[in-house]
């Protein structure tokens, strides 16, 4: 049977995974009167709650005889490690691109990746049912990015198909009206090189990705680059470091994917997409092979994190009352595990025994893990993240660049400039394609970008859609804008009460609600003006026999700002933590007592004196 492995990849939103869907249900993957949710595919809570991918998954469907392994991958930047390990698996790709939107900063990403790869790409212009959409000027658009990204001869004859992922239609003309996805499922088959086929070398392969099971443990899933395996077989695991020990292990059970489905099967030859089980120190980049024919693979290089933070053992009054794993030993073993699936992940020791440094992708690939272990019962302490400097050759500092891509009406343009300004961001290109809203590419240190994004919704009411990706390292930008308002913080440990928010909220923006506990150092709310302020949030009405109008006038609060984790970690200042447990997340100076406080605070102005 001929097999064609494939990876759909695309910028965020594109519509990856409503594609995947309808691909599967045209290829009878489904039974007809069977209920599927709407993005199968994301099946993590986390996927379906953000309405985004963040693992990549494995599918297959037939068409024609032919069977096509399709792997739906992450669109969001932060997740592109899950990309670059996936495009080892797969001969081609479909690179999926809206006809309103064009290439977007991530298309540019992970078309790169392929290219490098020589991966053979299928151009999927969907959403042609949008409106305003403008397939012709999308496809013109593709091009130039495919020759600036210097693609081979093979690789600029492309083909094209314009599709409705939503409808479940494709066409290669558009003066044709589309009726179902066979055309594309035809230059799939056509295009896509059919996989390695050699089933009489001796066993390789590479493994891309980790899956666990609770009752057969760490399974191993790539695709098979030569021979055959089997049930019972004995293989070798071959770390990427030549100088490490290779280990020996067993092949218990063998699964191949059919729809949905991990089908267990007795053996698999080359070009197969497959999981196996009984390797117990298995991990992402290692080569099984034929126990007489240990020859290695090339690895999975994956781009390196450029934002790290610190990770604390809760030491807060009130650390233990949510949590099920509090200790320091509990959270440093949940944080090195993450490695094993985790490739674009970094985690070291610190010189304290209680703080981790942990570095990632963004903030969002960061605030995902962080979502994770709350919801697996872990209780933790985050700092405010920091970018990772490297040293140039002439010794200068480098810092972390990105490429910042902007939507916005154009009313709201100018206050979207004037804010960039002072976080360095340096404007590459504008254009107006004439739909109402400009586009607008920014070069900007990764730091102009914590904490921008509140603002950025704000200044736009919500109309604006912003994207960024990692560039690249260039010189330090030196100091940036930092937040322009001070906090409040509690000075009183107890239980918040309504009238002492009433007095308050007229010079703040609250993050708490009446009844919810509090203790002295928590960050109640914002400030109105620059300069942290000790208040009394648990401050009591005084009881009197008195009865007018005037003492007994009913309290009004509006509601508070509600605290996400991302929200948190862009907001937080150096002298601040992120309180994180299953129920509540919480912001905290780290010196809790006023009084030291106000002892770092006298310090710091007489140094300033001093200079």
């Amino acid at each position: 049977m001929q097999i064609r492995n494939v990876a759909i990849i695309a910028h965020v939103d594109h519509g990856k995974t409503t594609l995947v869907d309808k691909l599967l249900r045209q290829a009878g993957a489904f039974r007809d009167n069977q209920v599927v949710a709407e993005r199968v595919m994301d099946s993590n809570p986390l996927e379906r709650e953000r309405g985004i991918t963040i693992l990549a998954k494995n599918t297959s469907v037939r068409w024609k005889g032919t069977k096509i392994n399709i792997v739906d991958t992450p669109g969001h930047a932060d997740f592109g490690g899950e990309v670059e390990r996936i495009l080892r698996m797969v001969d081609g790709v479909l690179l999926v691109v809206d006809a309103f939107d064009g290439p977007m900063p991530q298309t540019r990403f992970v078309l790169r990746k392929a290219l490098e790869l020589g991966r053979t790409p299928i151009v999927v212009i969907n959403k042609i049912d949008r409106p305003g959409a403008d397939p012709m000027r999308v496809h013109d658009e593709v091009l130039d990015l495919f020759i600036e990204l210097e693609a081979d001869e093979a690789q600029l004859d492309a083909p094209v198909v314009y599709a409705s992922a939503r409808e479940g239609v494709a066409t290669k003309d558009l003066d044709v009206t589309p009726v179902d996805l066979a055309p594309l499922f035809d230059t799939i088959v056509e295009a896509v090189p059919p996989a390695p086929s050699d089933a009489t070398s001796p066993f390789q392969m590479l493994i891309s990705t980790i899956d666990f099971s609770p009752y057969l443990g760490r399974l191993g899933i790539g695709r098979i680059e030569r021979g055959t395996v089997s049930v019972g077989d004995q293989v070798l695991l071959l770390p990427m470091d030549t100088n490490q020990k290779h280990e020996q292990a067993r092949v218990t059970k063998l699964y191949v994917y059919d729809g949905l489905e991990r089908t267990e099967v007795q053996s698999a030859a080359a070009g197969e997409i497959v999981s196996l089980a009984g390797l117990e120190g298995v991990e992402i980049g290692l080569t099984v092979t034929d126990v007489e024919h240990p020859e290695r693979l090339a690895g999975i290089a994956v781009e390196e994190p450029t934002i790290s933070v610190d990770f604390l053992v809760n030491n807060s009054p009130f650390a233990g009352k949510d949590g099920k794993y509090v200790t320091s030993r509990q959270l440093r073993d949940r944080l090195y595990k993450e490695l094993e699936r985790n490739v674009a992940l970094r985690v070291e020791d610190t010189d304290s025994t209680d703080t981790w440094t942990v570095s990632g992708r963004g903030e969002l690939h960061l605030s995902i893990l962080m979502e994770t272990m709350r919801r697996e019962g872990y209780e933790f302490q985050v700092s405010r993240p920091r970018v990772i400097l490297k040293t140039g050759v002439n010794g200068e500092r480098l810092e972390p660049y990105e490429e910042l891509a902007i939507d916005v009406p154009e009313e709201f343009l100018g206050a979207v400039i004037e804010k960039l300004g002072p976080r360095r961001g340096e404007m590459i290109e504008m254009r107006n394609p004439g739909q109402g809203l400009v586009r607008v590419l920014y070069r900007i240190p990764a730091r102009g970008l914590f904490g921008y994004r509140s603002e950025f919704l704000t200044d736009t009411r919500g109309t604006g859609i912003m994207h960024h990706r990692f560039l690249e390292y260039g010189a330090w930008a030196g100091s940036l804008a930092t937040r322009s308002r001070g906090t409040l913080v509690s000075m009183e440990n107890g239980t918040i009460i309504a009238f002492a928010l009433a007095a308050l909220q007229e010079r703040s923006t609250l993050f708490v609600s009446p009844g919810e506990p509090v203790y002295e150092g928590m960050i109640v709310g914002e400030n109105s003006r620059p300069g942290d302020m000790d208040v009394n949030p648990t401050k009591e009405k005084k009881l009197t026999n008195m009865r007018t109008t005037g003492t007994d006038e009913n309290i009004r609060l509006e509601p508070p700002r509600e605290l996400t984790l991302e929200g948190a970690l862009e907001y937080i200042e150096d002298d601040e933590l992120i309180e994180v447990t299953p129920r509540s997340i919480r912001l905290r100076k780290r010196l809790l007592a006023q009084s030291d406080r106000k002892k770092i605070s006298r310090e710091a102005k007489r140094e300033r004196a001093a200079l």
